[in-house]
């Protein structure tokens, strides 16, 4: 560890220096280590926020700092009267990164758009498993394989979705992280020296920033693409300067060894609104943290016992010692803010002589479980591991012994997936589309089992309500189904929702051009630095 901080250290000295020789360098303090490089296999936020952020583009995305759909890699797009084909037309002159591993030799094309979905759709594809354990979890969780009936080349230019069903949130997803779109020819290359791996380790894309280097667990390099089809950006080098404690990135905040970070301990917010070297940007976090129970392991697999461990959480002292003011208790699996939020659900009750009765009925005594903590930060959950202990403090009144476990954040993520799971995991989510599919179905439905869904919860009755509600093009028709779902949700009780909460964003003042994602993701294009 002492030698990849002394690294760091010495990168981010040599990064200064060179900011000192002209070039304008901005280092972002990261609170983790990303999962890889290729966005299609993950769905943590930190992996994104190194790969398909900066490195890659989308056909669509996401309008900065709002949920609106705008044209990225295809200029514009045509859905039939059916609802079954969608067409995009593709931007043309788009350059691919230039590196010290791949020089591309053509523009971006149709090709490329073909290769980047038909590798996660087709099994017999030569990268469907490339690497060890590739689940393509967003893509199966959202029921694409399901859903896509072929991608076709209508020209280089032109490329035509045809669907099985219509599929109201099409767009927005193909914004998201996994639609990022890679280089056939960059693969290609790989595949003929036999190193398909490096795909996920040393990643070229049309994004505004490209790939120089990664230090493990210390620091990512890169530097803005020159040749970028929407303009060179205004920094010259991007920094992450990966810090897991979140005092420390404080530090280098005020010290100015950093320009922006991530998740600052509530209780020190407004010590940084108050310094005035720094900002504090804020706004309502698209997201909920929860506890997710194994509903396919015994005695998790009765509701009415999910329903008594719910009860006995004092989910108000969680948002005191957790939250500190900067949070709001969750009943829903999704954020009020959300359209089709069902605000008559009502929450359960924190009553643990209520818990203890029901447990007792249900034939469960001398229960022993796990309980999962984030080894990392994240927005709707700023210290896991204390959340784990009042839960653990909450279940012991009710004669439920907890043992607290964790993870190294990639681990922790991969082995929470397993169906045999034992105990229940602490896990969270931000919305990647502003839909409510993207909470409903990427995390409770039955296509998400063995991924996603980490309460391996596959039930027909909400399952039949979500699924319907892709096909209708009325958000008010949805938003009905969606509200049916959440009653679902909420008798089976397959988590303990936990809380929704307020995003803070410490950065320098002399930052430019940030803007806060609502879909939680941390994006440096259009930054700046005022001299």
């Amino acid at each position: 560890m002492k030698n990849k901080l002394t690294f760091a250290a010495a990168l981010l000295a040599a990064t200064v220096l060179s900011g000192a020789a002209g070039a304008k360098t901005l280092v972002y303090c990261s609170e983790g280590s990303p999962e890889g490089f290729d966005p299609a296999l993950y769905t943590a936020g930190t992996t994104f926020d190194a790969s398909s952020k900066p490195v890659y583009n989308r056909l669509v995305q996401f309008e900065p700092g709002t949920t609106n759909t705008v044209p990225g890699l295809a200029e514009s797009w045509e859905i039939s009267d059916d609802g079954l084909e969608v067409t995009f037309k593709l931007r043309e002159g788009v350059k691919f990164h230039t590196t010290d591993f791949f020089t591309p030799s053509r523009d971006f094309n149709a090709d490329d758009v073909l290769f980047s979905f038909n590798r996660q759709l087709q099994e017999d594809h030569p990268y469907h498993a490339y690497v060890e354990g590739a689940s393509w979890e967003y893509f199966n969780g959202m029921s694409m394989p399901d859903l896509v009936k072929s991608i076709e080349k209508v020209d280089d230019y032109t490329v035509k979705f045809v669907l099985n069903r219509p599929e109201a949130p099409f767009i927005a997803n193909l914004a998201m992280d996994f639609a990022s779109i890679f280089s056939k020819e960059y693969a290609d290359q790989l595949s003929e020296a036999g190193n398909l791996s490096d795909l996920n380790q040393k990643p070229v894309g049309t994004g505004p920033f490209q790939f120089v280097a990664y230090q493990p667990d210390a620091v990512i390099r890169y530097k803005a693409h020159p040749d970028y089809w929407n303009g060179k950006q205004p920094i010259d080098d991007l920094v992450f300067a990966i810090t897991t404690e979140a005092s420390v990135r404080q530090q280098k905040l005020i010290a100015g060894e950093c320009h922006i970070t991530p998740y600052p301990n509530p209780a020190d917010i407004e010590s940084l609104k108050a310094n005035e070297a720094l900002k504090v940007d804020e706004q309502e976090g698209l997201n909920v943290g929860y506890l997710a129970y194994n509903t396919k392991v015994a005695p998790f697999d009765n509701a009415q016992v999910r329903k008594a461990l719910n009860m006995a959480i004092n989910k108000e002292a969680i948002l005191d010692a957790v939250f500190q003011g900067a949070g709001q208790a969750a009943k829903n699996p999704i954020p009020p803010t959300m359209w089709s939020y069902n605000d008559a659900v009502e929450d359960d009750a924190y009553d643990p002589e209520a818990s203890k009765k029901m447990l007792e009925e249900a034939g469960v005594s001398d229960l022993s479980m796990k309980v999962w903590a984030m080894p990392v930060q994240r927005p709707y959950n700023p210290n896991a591991r204390r959340m784990a202990e009042l839960i653990q403090e909450d279940f012991s009144k009710v004669g439920v012994n907890v043992e607290i476990v964790s993870y190294e954040w990639g681990e922790y993520l991969e082995r929470s997936k397993a169906e045999d799971r034992d105990g229940a995991v602490l896990l969270g989510w931000t919305g990647d589309n502003g839909d409510p599919d993207n909470f409903l179905a990427v995390l409770l439905g039955c296509d998400a089992v063995g991924g996603s869904n980490r309460a391996q919860w596959c039930n027909e009755e909400f399952d039949g309500l979500i699924q319907k509600a892709k096909t209708l093009s009325s958000q008010e028709e949805r938003a009905e189904l969606y509200e049916e779902a959440q009653l679902v949700f909420k008798r089976e009780a397959p988590w303990a929702t936990i809380a929704h909460s307020v995003v803070h964003m410490p950065m320098r003042k002399e930052v430019t051009g940030y803007k806060m994602d609502p879909l939680g993701g941390h994006a440096f294009e259009g930054v700046d630095i005022a001299e």
